[in-house]
């Protein structure tokens, strides 16, 4: 189960990292897309300020030692401050990276909570918590 959960982390902060970079390059343009309209704030510097954070996430959640699974749950936080940007593509209909069906774009905001588990429990994030309450309590 150790290497099980050591090879989901490396494959998240690899994706995280990999996400961060078609943020900066070359899915500009689709991840501009995503950006609620209602969201005061101009869509290159969402995507871009975003893209910059995944990096980072990325590079904590594969690193070793503590700044995993602090890595981990920002990462969780993360993922649940960009669900609304995959609700507004599912609810206006927004056609980006192959989502371009209804079916598709609701099948995404399935596997949006997929994402905070797997950060949380293949960084250890979720024992990190329980360790630092019980010594709070101690």
């Amino acid at each position: 189960m150790k290497y099980l959960r050591i090879i989901a982390r490396l494959l998240l902060g690899g994706a995280l990292i990999y996400a961060g970079i078609g943020h900066l390059t070359f899915s500009r343009q689709e991840f501009q897309a995503q950006v609620p309209v209602w969201l005061p704030l101009d869509p290159d510097f969402v995507v871009v300020a975003s893209g910059v954070v995944e990096i980072m996430l990325g590079i904590g959640i594969a690193s070793f030692g503590a700044i995993v699974p602090i890595a981990g749950l920002a990462a969780a936080a993360f993922f649940i401050a960009i669900f609304p940007g995959n609700i507004n593509q599912y609810v206006e209909g927004i056609s980006a990276f192959g989502l371009d069906t209804d079916q598709a774009r609701l099948n995404r905001l399935f596997f949006q909570p997929v994402l905070v588990v797997w950060a949380l429990w293949s960084t250890g994030a979720i024992r990190y918590l329980r360790n630092r309450l019980s010594k709070r309590e101690s």
